[in-house]
């Protein structure tokens, strides 16, 4: 059963937030936890434990600490990291089960993490047509190919839409189609659309993120590999941009792997606007005939092979514990901020060292570096901040910036910034042109 509490207990809980720089986005969902888990509340050594608890870990524990947290929780319970961007908390991440992310923006520079030991979700039941199961497949199958997908929707009463399409290749749906058809479904239909492959059965209502209520929700296939066979997307507008990245850069580059450019379109998006993002539990990802499969929503027809369930020998090396632990690498910025500015400069800030800085030092200075910008971008049209813990994310970081002639500036965590720190990178910039360059002549 779902726990209701007063509008104070919420108040409360986000008066113990007050300086983690959450945005309205973070808020909500940190106001759905609340109210599906239970109140929120600080995390110490000293808290009793019980079930029933959203509870907020706002500084890394040491090893005995996630261990203590650990061993404290009930499937009745979340955990929250506000700074979830700060790899000082992979450690406890990788204890527990991750549920989901909201992105960062300017409002709220810090991802938000939010994970436990098993989902719990609002005793409540949406209507039969809330959500649209929608599938496509390429014309030269024929309709036997997805009898067994129709049968079960059918089966199970949901509203659905499967469609042959004209593919590229015979036999395969690139991500560029894929991309295109959800497009295309999502503006035929106004409910949240849950892509499926064609060659899958459902067992039960795909329903929980639609009652997690997020933007777009996906199953990292292991562990770190976004799968582009379960998508959903709800109607919101963090979600039709991450539909639109996607599908521009699959028709870019119609050759490369699905999941991968799915990923690459989650890390763009999600440091533009708090994306809100579901991780989709393995019952959404099952393969026919492995253990559990009886029992989950969605079954696959894969084989399972080491090769399948493997790691994708393609797949960056250097990314892999980032989406473990459900953040954005240091490859990919943190958080951009676009300014009315209608030039095209654009300024990378790597903030390194964060593996021997305070966490809390670490999120001020995100804030500070977010705040300076906005309150004065100096002339530069966006701001792409990345957080390099170690002085290799800082090296990659920094040649990707030169490539695209990006202005680089390189702080630490706790150091000085002048609140008109953009302006005068850009006076700096210009005292080192010509005159007649500098006066724009």
């Amino acid at each position: 059963m779902t726990r209701r509490h007063s509008s104070g207990t919420d108040d409360d809980a986000m008066e113990a937030l007050r300086g983690s720089g959450v945005s309205r986005q973070q808020r909500s969902r940190l106001r759905w936890l609340s109210r599906t888990f239970g109140p929120l509340v600080p995390w110490s050594d000293g808290v009793p434990p019980h079930g029933g608890r959203t509870i907020v870990v706002i500084d890394p524990p040491t090893g005995a600490g996630a261990e203590l947290l650990y061993r404290s929780l009930t499937t009745h319970d979340a955990v929250v990291i506000p700074f979830g961007e700060n790899p000082a908390f992979d450690f406890l991440k990788s204890k527990l089960t991750e549920f989901g992310t909201v992105g960062a923006s300017a409002e709220g520079p810090h991802e938000l993490w939010w994970g436990g030991l098993a989902w719990r979700l609002p005793s409540v039941t949406p209507a039969v047509d809330a959500l649209r199961i929608v599938s496509c497949h390429p014309d030269s199958l024929g309709d036997l190919h997805i009898y067994h997908l129709r049968r079960s929707l059918q089966r199970l009463g949901l509203p659905f839409e499967i469609e042959p399409i004209d593919t590229r290749h015979r036999g395969v749906v690139s991500a560029a189609e894929k991309a295109g058809f959800i497009r295309g479904m999502r503006e035929r239909h106004t409910a949240p659309l849950l892509f499926v492959d064609a060659d899958v059965i459902l067992q039960a209502p795909p329903m929980l993120p639609l009652l997690a209520d997020c933007d777009f929700a996906v199953h990292k296939w292991s562990g770190w590999e976004m799968s582009a066979r379960t998508l959903y997307f709800g109607r919101s507008k963090a979600a039709e941009l991450l539909l639109a990245t996607w599908h521009e850069i699959a028709a870019a580059y119609p050759d490369v792997w699905a999941g991968y450019v799915i990923d690459q379109a989650w890390s763009l998006v999600s440091s533009q606007v708090p994306l809100d993002t579901v991780w989709l539990p393995r019952s959404y990802h099952s393969v026919a005939g492995e253990t559990g499969a009886s029992n989950a929503a969605i079954v696959h027809n894969l084989t399972p092979t080491t090769a399948d369930l493997g790691p994708d020998a393609g797949f960056a090396e250097m990314v892999r514990p980032a989406r473990r632990a459900g953040r954005a690498g240091a490859r990919d910025p943190l958080l951009v901020i676009n300014s009315n500015q209608p030039s095209k400069t654009a300024v990378t800030v790597i903030l390194s060292g964060a593996e021997a800085a305070n966490a809390r030092a670490t999120a001020a200075s995100i804030e500070a570096l977010t705040q300076a910008f906005t309150r004065d971008h100096g002339g530069f049209a966006r701001l792409e901040l990345s957080l390099c813990p170690w002085p290799d994310d800082a090296r990659l970081v920094r040649d990707a910036a030169l490539l695209v002639a990006n202005r680089v500036l390189e702080v630490t965590p706790g150091q000085h910034l002048p609140p008109n720190l953009f302006r005068a990178i850009a006076a700096s910039d210009a005292a080192r042109l010509p005159t007649n360059i500098a006066r724009g002549r």
